[in-house]
């Protein structure tokens, strides 16, 4: 007999005949397995297991912990009669350990097996593994990446799921509670449901661990963009209130692995729970104000995920109001995003109409206090902006699939532009068309943006054609001027930006109607000559990028 397999309990302690499955409900627990890297907690639960006189069983430092808080604890080597061997990476991959997990109790040929091998069983596995995404998160190299992969620990995780009729697996110290309090409740014993519940969980943690050394094996260690196996690992963080429309239902997901900063790590500081909306309006703002992390003071706002108004000045309170004067009847029950911390007059400003999210890196007192009297406005604190370069995939649900491409993270310089018109922009028009080309890559195509003075002054989003892009633009222009008393709209004498080729000279000449003076667009067109002698007869300026920034 094996040392530790106890004749009283284990195997010989469930009796040779079937059970009807009502019996298995209540599982007392009499011997549990621990084995964790995250030590979190552990010493409350293994009090409460010695508590109810469940034998403990452990390994490497789990034991040592174990002992140090004063518990008696049978070594996993002794279990076995083998040492842990080849620095550890064998020590549980053992028929005492997986058989005394795997046994089906009230199957009489497991329960002979288990009599005539000395296994006892194992009522309870408590295991997390091995610190893989930290290990990759600190820069660690490839070597120690490597002997960061858990093989031991996904196996008994695996083994007590599967056999959760029987075995209770509890892989992530939330849940030790949860355990705790049913045994409590059950004189040691742990219900089917909870058991159930526990193994979905070690499941998906599991798969989790294996999706994340998956995914670094294909894009860090081979580097592939699309490896042949894609692996999903998400979390859920909450479920929403419902999605873009009340008969939906909805819930945000983070990553299981490392994640950059973004508005789903954002601090919610105040205001009423954010909608499937709000959470997808905040991050089409956020990813755009992100490309002037660096620029002065600047203000996005943004509804129905397309910007509105946006505008760079001295201060913050200062392009608020410009952002807001492009737009502000679309700007009503809008979302806010600013390149640098809320001070308390942009809050005085942003309180005059209804807004439904603001986004900041920070907000000081002041401005705290300000939207503290604005109980249903959402704050959320980034910390930081997103890196408007940063690589990865986006993917999108198609009907039977998903279509995975890069981010657009293209930027154009000066130094890339292409003057293809006799004349070319004056500095004031280049700063203007630069501006204006930033913004579009972030409105719905076809997008066109008149940009004047490091401000929007119309955006027209999501049409059929590029004319009809540029005629609502210079309306919203027009109605603006109207609205604030301007003696004209702010397309007169602006740079126009174009996500991508004007494939007739129609949409230039609406945007020569509007007032422009510069033009800015990528090129690319069968019919370009036709468009640049229409910029060259309008005495137009205009450059090509030959960059396109589709946006669907």
């Amino acid at each position: 007999m094996l040392l530790g397999s106890d004749p009283t309990r284990g195997a010989a302690s469930f009796p040779s005949r079937k059970r009807p499955p009502s019996m298995t409900d209540l599982i007392p627990v009499r011997r549990a397995l621990l084995s964790v890297s995250d030590k979190a907690g552990l010493a409350d639960l293994a009090a409460a297991l010695v508590r109810h006189g469940v034998e403990l069983v452990s390994t490497g430092g789990t034991a040592k912990a174990l002992r140090e808080a004063g518990h008696s604890v049978l070594d996993v080597a002794d279990l076995t009669g083998f040492p842990e061997m080849m620095d550890g990476r064998v020590k549980t991959l053992h028929p005492a350990v997986h058989g005394g997990i795997l046994a089906v109790r009230d199957d009489e040929r497991h329960v002979a097996a288990m009599d005539a091998h000395g296994i006892g069983a194992i009522d309870l596995v408590v295991v997390n593994l091995y610190p893989f995404a930290a290990t990759v998160a600190k820069g660690a190299a490839r070597d120690e990446i490597i002997e960061n992969i858990d093989i031991g620990g996904p196996a008994m995780v695996r083994s007590a799921a599967k056999n959760h009729a029987f075995v209770g697996i509890v892989t992530e110290p939330e849940d030790y509670a949860a355990v705790i309090a049913e045994m409590d409740a059950n004189g040691g014993a742990m219900t089917l449901d909870l058991r159930k519940r526990l193994a979905a969980t070690a499941f998906a943690h599991t798969a989790t661990y294996d999706g994340t050394i998956a995914s670094w094996f294909a894009f860090a260690d081979q580097g592939k963009l699309f490896p042949d196996t894609l692996p999903l690992t998400a979390k859920l963080s909450a479920e929403l209130r419902y999605g873009e429309n009340p008969h939906q239902k909805a819930a945000l997901y983070l990553p299981a692995g490392p994640a950059g900063r973004g508005i789903a790590q954002a601090e919610q500081v105040q205001g009423k729970e954010l909608s499937y909306n709000n959470i997808n309006d905040a991050d089409a703002a956020l990813e755009l104000v992100a490309e002037f992390r660096e620029a002065d003071p600047t203000c996005v706002i943004v509804k129905h995920a397309n910007p509105c108004g946006v505008a760079t000045a001295a201060s913050l309170s200062q392009a608020y109001d410009a952002a807001l004067k492009c737009d502000d009847v679309s700007a009503f029950g809008g979302i806010i995003a600013v390149n640098r911390p809320l001070d308390g007059p942009t809050a005085e400003a942003i309180s005059g109409i209804f807004t439904e999210v603001v986004c900041a890196p920070d907000a000081d007192a002041d401005a705290r206090a300000v939207f503290a009297k604005k109980k249903n406005l959402r704050l959320l604190l980034t910390g930081d902006l997103p890196d408007p370069a940063r690589g990865g995939l986006m993917l999108k649900t198609i009907a039977g699939g998903w279509l995975a491409q890069s981010r657009d993270n293209g930027r154009i310089t000066r130094a890339d532009l292409k003057v293809v018109t006799d004349r070319a922009p004056t500095e004031e028009e280049l700063a203007d068309a630069l501006f204006a080309w930033t913004v579009a890559k972030h409105v719905k195509s076809n997008a066109i943006v008149y940009a004047k003075g490091g401000a929007t002054a119309g955006i027209g989003a999501g049409q059929m054609n590029r004319r009809d892009s540029a005629r609502i633009a210079a309306a919203k222009a027009r109605e603006a001027a109207e609205s604030h008393g301007w003696a004209s709209p702010r397309t007169i004498g602006s740079a126009v930006a174009s996500d991508a080729f004007f494939p007739f000279a129609d949409g230039l000449l609406a945007a020569v109607e509007a007032g422009a003076t510069c033009v800015i667009q990528p090129g690319g067109s069968i019919r370009d000559d036709e468009v640049i002698a229409a910029a060259n007869k309008a005495g137009l300026a205009m450059v090509f990028t030959g960059m396109r920034h589709f946006r669907h």
